[in-house]
């Protein structure tokens, strides 16, 4: 009895050293799976497919291997509701068991994805393209990370810039909701401060079809129209304000001027040439890291494909993330033990490379990176592509500003009539 007694001691022993030897090299072996969300239905449809695109090509670059471990993307859509996002975020972690979230795409999705991730601590949540403040800013998740700038930083430079174009009056036309809060933040709180009036706010809703009460609502006096739609919403505006004979030049939200309207079909398209926007992005940016990431997505989506002439926001943007999750695995040797903690920390102390420049995080988990001011041009061809005017490194959530004198968006902050 004694002898068996200490023989199963002994047995207990040697398991328990050859799982302390054995476990971390068991938790880098086999397939890690990547849940990747984005809209596939609705009015920002285009968008996610490119933005599907820009993150296949992250795990295409890799070989779809990371530190000896094959890369699995499990795609979901959603259609830019809050409460879809969810439950295609909920079926990828609790059924599927991925181990990494990558998405959504849009703001409102982006913050309840967020609240969501303080349910799944276990998991380790990566933003897709979603740019509302508050999703970082506002009761930030340990395990959400965000490593594109969002939707305030995107407009930085925005304000100067209008000014020097002489539009010292704007009316804004921009759907309701979280992420065109951030953007119209982000512009008016320079815009204001320079002397600019915004004497009218139109805000629509998402999805939109008809916006001729809000076309007849366009002041003589002001100078441009500040234009924050997205997707088959600001194609719908286009066309009836050309329709209607509207004439004024675009100030445009970086959704406004992406490769996805700027290849839509259609005359209005053209009177888009000028506009200045704000963005993460600008499709004639002269430097090789950029150069070589359009000539890899050209590569891999040809136009014959259905992709863009040159990747959108959204490819850009779902590609920052998802080599922000690999670049993390490779980091940690693609052990996700105990919790993902060794992979979180990695997280966040990594300086990303990505395509615009580089990328560091803040308390928060939040990027501080690269905004560009730039200029929708034709070329010999006849596409459309934004040329840059501007570009402003190290810009944080704050948009240099004090805390004690920064006021998140919303549909009445802030204001300059």
């Amino acid at each position: 009895m004694k002898h068996s007694k200490r023989l199963f001691v002994h047995t207990l022993a040697g398991a328990a050293v050859l799982a302390a030897f054995c476990g971390p090299a068991h938790a880098q072996q086999g397939t890690v799976k990547i849940g990747l969300l984005a809209t596939l239905e609705g009015p920002f449809a285009a968008g996610g497919a490119d933005g599907m695109r820009g993150a296949e090509l992250a795990v295409r670059q890799r070989g779809g291997v990371v530190a000896g471990r094959k890369i699995e993307l499990i795609k979901a859509s959603s259609d830019a509701k809050p409460d879809v996002a969810v439950n295609a975020t909920r079926k990828l972690v609790e059924q599927d068991k991925v181990d990494i979230m990558v998405g959504p795409l849009s703001g409102g999705e982006g913050i309840a994805v967020k609240e969501y991730s303080k349910s799944q601590p276990n998991i380790t949540f990566i933003n897709g393209s979603s740019g509302a403040q508050a999703t970082t800013l506002v009761n930030p998740s340990p395990n959400f990370f965000r490593f594109n700038t969002e939707g305030a930083q995107w407009m930085v430079g925005l304000g100067k810039a209008a000014m020097d174009k002489g539009y010292k009056r704007v009316m804004l036309i921009a759907e309701d909701y979280a992420f065109p809060y951030s953007q119209v933040q982000g512009f008016m709180s320079e815009y204001c401060r320079l002397g600019g009036k915004v004497p009218v706010k139109a805000w629509v809703p998402l999805g939109g079809k008809d916006y001729s009460s809000v076309i007849a609502r366009i002041p003589k006096d002001v100078d441009a129209l500040l234009v924050i739609l997205g997707g088959a919403d600001a194609v719908n505006f286009l066309n009836q304000y050309e329709a209607a004979g509207g004439d004024k030049p675009m100030i445009g939200g970086s959704i406004t001027v992406s490769q996805d309207i700027l290849n839509y079909k259609g005359k209005r398209r053209d009177s888009l040439v000028g506009t200045i926007a704000g963005a993460p992005i600008a499709d004639a940016y002269d430097h090789p890291d950029w150069k070589a990431f359009v000539a890899d997505y050209q590569k891999n989506f040809p136009v014959s494909s259905g992709a863009y002439p040159s990747p959108s926001l959204f490819a850009l943007v779902y590609y920052i993330n998802m080599k922000a999750a690999l670049d993390g695995l490779d980091a940690v040797k693609g052990d996700l033990s105990g919790g993902q903690a060794k992979y979180r920390e990695a997280l966040s102390k990594m300086t990303l490379k990505t395509p615009v420049g580089d990328v560091r995080l803040d308390s928060n988990r939040q990027a501080i990176g690269t905004t560009f001011i730039t200029e929708v041009v034709k070329d010999s061809k006849g596409n459309l592509f934004n040329r840059v005017l501007r570009k402003i490194d190290g810009v944080d959530q704050m948009l240099g500003m004090k805390r004690e004198d920064f006021k998140m968006g919303s549909r009445d902050e802030p204001a300059c009539p």
